[in-house]
C-alpha cells in the first residue's frame, strides 16, 4: 500500500527533532492501532498522507476509513487521498476533477478557521498550494457535518515560476525562501454561509468536521512549492495541543515507548486493552511496517561479518601533471586502454564546465582485493518477489565462488562494507571522496529489493555488476594533477602498484604527446553504418502508451509516470573503448563513464548528465534529478530562446516540481529532521546536445544510517519513476513491454569509507551478446502530449545512437 498514516507533532510531548512515525496502510491490524492509540497513547495526532488511488478503493485506503469513523477524539489531519477520504467516511462523492491537476498551483482563499491561523487568503495574498490531484470531493455532497474551510480562487492554475516571479516562492518546511518576501498580513476572519453560492467551477480544498478534530486538505501543504505549508501544520500542532488540554491528555505512557530510529518498542509488552477487546499481536513493530519494505528496517540493526578487514591506504600526488601527459583520455587510453580494456572502469567528467564535475577515476583489474561481483535476481517475472538472488564472486587469482543471497544484494554490500576498519588520517589531505571501493552499476529491476511488488520482466543483463577497486587513478581536472592511491589489508605493506603505474606515467610525460594523441583520435575514419536501430514499440505503440499513462492519472492512479523504450542493433565484435571515445567526443557529461565486465561480456558507454545520488564526508546528500529537456538551436538566437521556453513550460515545471518533492520524501527518510532543502530549483543546464532543467536536493544523513541504507531509500531514481514511486512503478511494468536492465538503474563508485557518487544510467551504450541497446523515455503528465513525448524520446536516443552509428 502507497497511503500511510503517521504522527506528526512529536514536538509535543516528545524531544524536539522526533521524526514523525509511518506505518504504512496495511501494516497492522486494528487491533494493534487500538493498541498503541488507546493503551500506549503512543500518538498525539493522525496524518492520513497523501497517495494514489481513491478513498473508493478498499486497497487504496486500506485501514485509514476505519481510523476516520471510529476515532473520533482524536485529531486527524487528512492530506489529498486523507482529504478525499474524510470525505466519504461521511457520506461525501468522490468523483473525477473536470481537469487532473498535478504539480501547478493555486491560489486559495478560506474562512479564517484554526487551521488557517495567520495565514493570508485570496487573489496576490501569496496563499499558493500545490496541487497533485484527479478526483475531488463533490462540494455539492458535502453533509451538514462537514464544513467547507478552503477552496480556488478561480479555475485558473499557474506554473510555479510564473507565480513565484510575481510575489514569493515557498516556505514550505523551510525549503525554498525569498528575502523579498513581506511578511503576511493577519487574515480577515470570515463565517461561511452555507446559502451563499461560492463555487462557480472553483474547487473545494479543505474540509473539516464539525464535532471531531478532523481536518483535510486537497493541496500538498508539504510540497517545495507550496506557500504556508508550515504554518498549516504548526496550526494542526496547536490544534491537538488545545484537544489535549480541553480533553485531556491523550499521550500519557510514553516512557514505555522507544521512538528511536523511526521504531515504536513497547519496553514493558502488554497482551490486550484494560476491556480485554484488543489483544495486540506484537511487542514491537517497525514504524515504516511490520514488511520491511523501507530504509527504517535496515537503521539502528548491526551487520555481523564473517571477518573484519583493518584497510590502509597509500597515495601518492604529482602537480600538474594531467596535461602533460595528454590528459585523461591519454592515461586511460595508455595504462589501461589494452587487451580491449577488459576489466577496467573510467568514471570520467567528461564535462566540467560551471564546476558540474572536477574528478575523473580509471582503474582496472589491480591487487590482491579485487574482486568482481555479478548479482542476478531469480526468474520470478511477473510474481511477488520474495528475496533473494545469486552472486558470482571472481577474485584477484581468479578463483570464483557461487552463492545464494536470501537478503539480497543491497543487504550483501551493507554487511561488506560494514566489515571494513580505516585510519581517516590516511585520506586526509585528498580532495576528493572516493578512495577505493566499489565501482560499478544497479540496474533497475533491482527495484524490488527497494519496495516494488515485483518484476514483470526479466532483465537481460545481471540485475548488478561491481568491481572491487583496490587501485586507483585520479585526474583533477581543476588543479591538473593526477593521484595514484592503493588500499591493502594493514599487514600488507606493499606498494609495488603505486611504484610501477608512477613509472608507466613517467614514461608518458617523456614521450611525445602528438603521436599518443593521433593513437586515440577518432577522426572521421569510420564508415557510417546503413543498418539502424530497430525499436521495441513503434511510433504507434509509443503514442498509444502516452495515451495509457494519461488514463491512470486521469483515474488518480498516478501523478507523473516516467515512460521509457529501448532500441537496440546487433553490432558483431566492437572496439568499446574506441565506441565510448566516440561517445564522450559528441556528448560530453559530468557523469559520464566506461564500466568492462569481459567476464559477463558488458560494456557500459554512458554519456550521463544527471545524478542521482550522492554521499560526501561531511554526511551530506545531494540528488540532481532532470526533467524537462529540449535541444539545443542552431543559431545562438534559436539556442536562448529553446532554452526560455524550456525555463517556463508549465509541463516542465510540473513534471520538475513533483520529482523534486518526491526526492525530498527520498531524502527525509534517512536525513535529519529539518536538514532537507533545496538550493536550485529548475535551474537550466546546457550540455552539447540538449538543455536540460535541474534540481538540486540535500540533505543531512542520520548518523545511524549507512550509505547502503541511503541508496536502497531512493533508488530507482525518481525521475526515472514518476510519482508516487510505488504505484507509478507497477502502472510501468504493465505498460512496458521489456525490462530496463541497466537503463534507468545508477552507477558510479561506493567508497570503502562510506561516501558515494552514483549517476543515473541515461544517454548511454549497453554494449551485451553483440548486441547495442539504447533506452530512453519521458515523465507523462496531465499536461503530455502524445506526439511530443515521442519526439523527446527520439531526441535522447540521438547522442548514443549516432555515436555507434558512425562508428560500427
Amino acid at each position: 500500500m502507497n497511503t500511510s498514516f503517521h504522527s506528526l507533532s512529536s514536538k509535543l510531548n516528545l524531544p524536539d527533532g522526533v521524526p514523525p512515525v509511518v506505518i504504512r496502510n496495511d501494516d497492522w491490524t486494528w487491533e494493534d492501532l487500538c493498541h498503541y492509540l488507546y493503551v500506549e497513547k503512543a500518538f498525539d495526532n493522525i496524518v492520513i498522507s497523501p497517495g494514489p488511488g481513491s478513498p473508493t478503493c478498499a486497497n487504496d485506503i486500506g485501514i485509514c476509513l476505519r481510523l476516520l469513523h471510529e476515532c473520533d477524539d482524536i485529531p486527524i489531519l487528512g492530506v489529498c487521498l486523507g482529504h478525499q477520504a474524510l470525505g466519504y467516511a461521511h457520506g461525501a462523492k468522490v468523483v473525477h476533477a473536470n481537469e487532473p491537476v498535478h504539480g501547478l498551483l493555486s491560489e486559495i482563499e478560506h474562512n479564517g478557521c484554526r487551521l488557517f491561523n495567520g495565514i493570508p487568503f485570496g487573489r496576490n495574498s501569496g496563499s499558493k498550494v500545490v496541487r497533485y490531484h484527479s478526483l475531488v470531493i463533490d462540494p455539492e455532497s458535502l453533509p451538514k457535518e462537514l464544513i467547507p474551510i478552503s477552496w480556488t480562487c478561480s479555475t485558473d492554475t499557474r506554473p510555479f515560476l510564473e507565480i513565484s516571479n510575481a510575489s514569493s516562492t515557498s516556505d514550505a518546511h523551510g525549503m525554498v525562501s525569498s528575502d523579498s518576501r513581506s511578511k503576511a498580513e493577519k487574515c480577515l476572519r470570515v463565517s461561511f454561509n452555507s446559502h451563499q453560492n461560492i463555487w462557480n467551477g472553483k474547487v473545494l480544498m479543505a474540509i473539516m468536521h464539525s464535532a471531531r478534530p478532523h481536518y483535510g486538505v486537497q493541496f500538498h501543504p508539504e510540497s517545495i512549492g507550496t506557500c504556508f505549508g508550515r504554518e498549516i501544520f504548526k496550526n494542526f500542532r496547536e490544534i491537538t495541543e488545545d484537544h489535549r488540554l480541553t480533553h485531556g491528555p491523550s499521550v500519557t505512557s510514553k516512557g514505555n515507548v522507544d521512538y528511536s530510529g523511526n521504531k515504536i518498542i513497547l519496553r514493558k509488552p502488554v497482551d490486550k486493552l484494560s476491556d480485554g477487546t484488543f489483544p495486540c499481536r506484537s511487542s514491537e513493530l517497525n514504524g515504516v511496517g511490520r514488511k520491511g519494505v523501507g530504509p527504517f528496517d535496515l537503521a539502528n540493526l548491526s551487520h555481523p561479518s564473517n571477518g573484519v578487514k583493518f584497510l590502509r591506504l597509500a597515495w601518492k600526488k604529482y602537480n600538474h601533471l594531467a596535461s602533460e601527459v595528454g590528459g585523461a583520455r591519454i592515461i586511460f587510453y595508455q595504462l589501461f586502454g589494452h587487451h580491449k580494456a577488459e576489466n577496467t572502469f573510467w568514471l570520467d567528467s567528461s564535462s566540467i564546465e560551471k564546476g558540474r564535475a572536477r574528478f575523473s577515476f580509471m582503474g582496472g583489474k589491480g591487487g590482491s582485493l579485487w574482486k568482481q561481483m555479478v548479482f542476478q535476481l531469480p526468474d520470478d517475472s511477473g510474481r511477488p518477489f520474495e528475496g533473494g538472488g545469486y552472486l558470482s564472486v571472481e577474485d584477484a587469482q581468479g578463483s570464483t565462488t557461487n552463492t545464494f543471497l536470501k537478503d539480497g544484494f543491497f543487504d550483501y554490500l551493507n554487511k561488506d562494507l560494514s566489515s571494513f576498519q580505516y585510519e581517516r588520517k590516511d585520506y586526509e589531505g585528498l580532495p576528493f571522496d572516493f578512495h577505493g571501493g566499489y565501482v560499478g552499476y544497479f540496474g533497475y529491476e533491482l527495484k524490488v529489493e527497494c519496495g516494488a511488488a515485483y518484476n514483470q520482466h526479466k532483465s537481460r543483463t545481471p540485475d548488478a555488476c561491481f568491481f572491487f577497486a583496490d587501485n586507483l587513478l585520479v585526474v583533477d581536472h581543476s588543479s591538473d594533477d593526477v593521484y595514484l592511491l592503493s588500499i591493502h589489508e594493514e599487514c600488507n605493506t606493499s606498494t609495488s602498484w603505486l611504484d610501477d603505474t608512477e613509472l608507466k606515467l613517467m614514461e608518458l610525460k617523456t614521450s611525445i604527446p602528438e603521436k599518443l594523441i593521433e593513437e586515440c583520435l577518432l577522426h572521421d575514419s569510420f564508415t557510417p553504418c546503413k543498418v539502424d536501430f530497430v525499436a521495441e514499440k513503434s511510433k504507434e505503440g509509443y503514442i498509444s502508451d502516452v495515451e495509457k499513462c494519461k488514463q491512470y492519472i486521469k483515474d488518480g492512479e498516478s501523478y507523473e509516470l516516467c515512460l521509457t523504450t529501448q532500441i537496440r542493433k546487433q553490432i558483431g565484435e566492437i572496439d568499446a573503448l574506441r565506441l565510448y571515445l566516440k561517445l564522450r567526443e559528441k556528448n560530453p557529461a559530468p557523469y559520464a563513464a566506461l564500466l568492462n565486465f569481459s567476464k559477463v561480456d558488458i560494456c557500459i558507454c554512458c554519456s550521463s548528465p544527471e545524478r542521482f545520488l550522492q554521499l560526501n564526508r561531511d554526511g551530506v546528500l545531494e540528488a540532481k534529478p532532470i526533467k524537462g529537456t529540449t535541444k539545443r538551436g542552431v543559431t545562438t538566437a534559436e539556442d536562448e530562446q529553446l532554452k526560455m521556453q524550456l525555463q517556463y513550460s508549465e509541463k516542465n515545471q510540473a513534471e520538475n516540481l513533483m520529482i523534486v518533492d518526491l526526492l525530498r520524501n527520498d531524502l527525509g527518510r534517512v536525513c535529519e529532521p529539518g536538514s532537507v532543502h533545496v538550493p536550485l530549483l529548475m535551474d537550466i543546464e546546457s550540455y552539447a546536445t540538449v538543455h536540460t532543467m535541474v534540481s538540486t536536493i540535500r540533505g543531512k544523513k542520520k548518523e545511524n544510517v549507512s550509505a547502503i541504507e541511503c541508496i536502497k531509500a531512493a533508488f530507482p531514481g525518481g525521475s526515472m519513476t514518476g510519482a508516487p514511486k510505488l504505484r507509478s512503478m507497477e502502472l510501468l511494468d504493465s505498460i512496458e513491454n521489456c525490462p530496463r536492465g541497466i537503463y534507468s538503474g545508477c552507477m558510479g563508485y561506493i567508497s570503502y569509507n562510506q561516501t558515494f557518487d552514483l549517476n543515473i544510467v541515461i544517454r548511454t551504450v549497453v554494449l551485451h551478446q553483440d548486441e547495442a541497446s539504447i533506452g530512453a523515455g519521458g515523465a507523462i503528465i496531465a499536461l503530455s502530449d502524445p506526439i511530443e513525448e515521442y519526439e523527446e524520446m527520439i531526441l535522447k536516443t540521438h547522442a548514443p545512437s549516432t555515436a555507434v552509428m558512425e562508428f560500427s
